[in-house]
């Protein structure tokens, strides 16, 4: 590299899967067999769409479940790619509480520790909001030194998501809650060697040429 030239971003573009007929009904955690409504579908298309002004995509990664892997499909076919799937995109393990109602969680005395001490809370039987935040930034981590200096997609869940821009932002894990991440959003983070810019946070709609800086 010349000298004084700085070194190349790695651009981590996280996108939340698509609708889902259980989005803001219910909490599924990782329950198999849950898949995009016709309007996550809709809403992937248009991803991919919006995607298309950064040039050149180095990879597409998504979590396991169907999800997330048909939201990165249109993107894939779009740019001749495969979806990657990488198990540490995963949702958070809610263990018994997998399947429960939003509204029947609201009533559970825990429900006051989830929103407001997060970085307290363990699901029973299943992840801590601790152990999901380490998961997601080691694997992260590790896909930027697979692909550094180029630009890869991430299609993974709200809370890994939200909890991966809280440490990008070094905003504490019990105030992760007051980040929105949408359905079909798109995340946006360039990773260097000296550190890291957060370029746009949940954004639904608009002009994503922004966020190639190379």
């Amino acid at each position: 590299m010349p000298p004084g030239r700085p070194a190349a971003s790695t651009l981590v573009l996280l996108v939340r899967h698509g609708l889902t007929p259980t989005t803001g009904r219910l909490l599924p955690g990782r329950m198999r067999g849950l898949h995009l409504s016709d309007e996550g579908r809709r809403q992937a298309e248009a991803v991919a769409q919006r995607l298309a002004a950064v040039p050149r995509i180095d990879a597409i990664y998504a979590s396991p479940l169907e999800r997330a892997r048909e939201t990165a499909a249109p993107l894939a076919r779009q740019r001749g790619l495969a979806v990657r799937v990488e198990r540490g995109l995963l949702e958070s393990d809610l263990g018994a509480w997998t399947g429960l109602s939003i509204a029947r969680a609201a009533k559970r005395p825990e429900w006051g520790i989830v929103q407001r001490h997060p970085a307290a809370f363990r699901f029973p039987g299943g992840e801590s909001f601790v152990e999901m935040q380490a998961r997601m930034t080691s694997t992260v981590d590790r896909l930027i030194a697979r692909h550094r200096g180029r630009a890869i997609v991430v299609v993974s869940h709200a809370d890994p998501i939200r909890t991966l821009v809280a440490h990008a932002l070094g905003t504490p894990l019990d105030l992760f809650q007051r980040i929105i991440v949408a359905p079909a959003s798109v995340t946006a983070i360039a990773y260097r060697a000296d550190g890291l810019s957060v370029l746009t946070v949940n954004a639904v709609d608009g002009d994503l040429a922004a966020l190639v800086t190379r």
